[in-house]
């Protein structure tokens, strides 16, 4: 009997059947695919993007140079030269990340006692370069004042989450 089923599906096309009936059904269905450079599709306030140093309100940064970020990271794509200032407090003289060797695993956003370094909202930073992918310290901080009041809006709603 299973031989005689088999040879039945064969010659009546049931398996094609069933291939068109099933793409009659989605074919007035609405559609679940967006039209990407014009709509957006919603974000996590946890992902992980494009990173950005954060400053405090009055404009100072808030990277205190502890250069914790630096020895978590699994790739050692970053890079912190730090000095002491007048007033007696530590600043970074250098942070740089490489962008080629970051995972985005948020480790150092994890690490860092003060949120100075996140991973921001941004997922678009092609580039046709690779020297355009290692970001200093002014990069970064231009990339935290652009994003600050979305990273803080971020930051606020997954705080109850730690």
């Amino acid at each position: 009997m299973p031989k005689l089923d088999r040879v039945a599906r064969a010659y009546l096309l049931l398996d094609v059947l069933q291939g068109f009936a099933l793409t009659l059904r989605y074919m007035f269905k609405p559609k679940v695919t967006i039209d990407y450079p014009y709509e957006r599709s919603p974000q996590s306030p946890r992902f992980r993007g494009e990173h950005a140093l954060r400053r405090y309100p009055n404009g100072e940064e808030r990277c205190i140079a502890c250069k914790l970020c630096e020895a978590i990271c699994p790739a050692q794509a970053i890079t912190i030269e730090a000095e002491p200032r007048a007033d007696g407090s530590r600043r970074t003289t250098r942070y740089d990340i490489d962008m080629t060797k970051c995972i985005y695993c948020g480790l150092c956003q994890e690490s860092c006692p003060v949120d100075a370094i996140v991973e921001g909202p941004s997922l678009e930073f092609a580039t046709e370069t690779r020297e355009e992918l290692m970001y200093d310290k002014q990069k970064l901080l231009d990339n935290g004042d652009r994003w600050e009041s979305l990273i803080a809006a971020n930051l606020g709603a997954d705080a109850r989450y730690k």
